[in-house]
């Protein structure tokens, strides 16, 4: 028997199953390298990198549901009266990075759709 935790997460159709390895391996990285901070990274539409940073308990919801944000302050991503946005982070692209000592923090580039999970492009 093995005492690995095995994590379950509702997905966006509401369907529970067994999270990717990816997902699990996140989850397990950021206990283990005691991280303090994920940075959601993502572009504007004119190519300049922009960033959300949540704390690590946020990181499995912001998988699940995504992690809203106000893109009216994002050049070229909603008008002001349409400016709810969410950004679905990618497991695949998680990094610790190496620039901060003491406290760990770690990446992802996410994905971003309007709240009722169509394109934002």
């Amino acid at each position: 028997s093995h005492d690995q935790p095995c994590y379950q997460l509702e997905t966006h159709n509401g369907h529970t199953g067994k999270v990717s390895r990816q997902t699990e391996f996140v989850l397990r990285s950021m206990e283990e390298r005691n991280i303090r901070f994920v940075r959601l990274w993502f572009t504007d539409v004119l190519g300049s990198l922009k960033s959300v940073a949540i704390a690590p308990a946020e990181v499995e919801g912001a998988f699940v549901e995504g992690v809203g944000f106000d893109g009216s302050a994002i050049e070229g991503y909603a008008r002001v009266y349409e400016a709810d946005m969410v950004a679905h982070p990618d497991p695949a692209t998680f990094q610790v990075l190496p620039w901060r000592s003491g406290t760990s923090t770690a990446r992802m580039f996410c994905d971003i759709t309007n709240p009722d999970g169509t394109s934002s492009a």
